[in-house]
């Protein structure tokens, strides 16, 4: 499979199996994260994999209750050690390097024959607790990881003559 067919098969999954993740899979899609792009290589990021059924039923009311993040066999907390760096362009570069990781662990999921989902609702400091983050560091966001129970209908997307122009807006 090509990689933009992984691509066009990415959808994000809120229902899962029973089914565990191998550990050879959670290491090449931890893997994936690790190798992404960051600003400046600074690589300020920490991955806590949670594949513990009462923690992650606990990050599951973090979570507002969503079921499918406490359903998940694996919830990984993408978290920055550096909230302060700014790129040159003035934009905090951990949102952006976090976004890379995640995606690049999500494309590695789909190779597998896994289903994903990026979860950003939820209570950071109530899952910083429950994860002993430092306090000085930030949970962005989480990753679920799993076997899909069912099929997901991927989101529509715009058209690129709706999103794409070329040498002006």
């Amino acid at each position: 499979m090509g990689l933009l067919s992984e691509i066009e098969s990415r959808v994000s999954v809120r229902g899962f199996t029973d089914e565990p993740v191998s550990d050879a899979q959670l290491a090449r899609i931890i893997e994936a994260g690790r190798l992404a792009p960051s600003a400046k290589n600074r690589q300020s990021w920490r991955f806590i994999v949670i594949e513990n059924k009462e923690l992650r039923s606990r990050i599951r009311d973090a979570a507002f209750g969503q079921d499918y993040v406490g359903q998940a066999p694996v919830v990984v907390a993408l978290c920055t050690t550096n909230i302060e760096y700014k790129m040159p362009n003035g934009q905090l570069s951990y949102p952006i390097d976090l976004s890379m990781a995640a995606s690049f662990m999500m494309l590695q999921a789909v190779h597998e024959g896994l289903g994903t989902c990026m979860v950003t609702t939820f209570r950071e400091e109530e899952v910083k607790s429950l994860l002993t983050v430092p306090y000085s560091m930030r949970v962005v966001m989480l990753l679920t990881i799993g076997h899909a129970s069912g099929k997901s209908q991927r989101a529509d997307r715009l058209p690129v003559k709706r999103i794409v122009s070329h040498n002006h807006w």
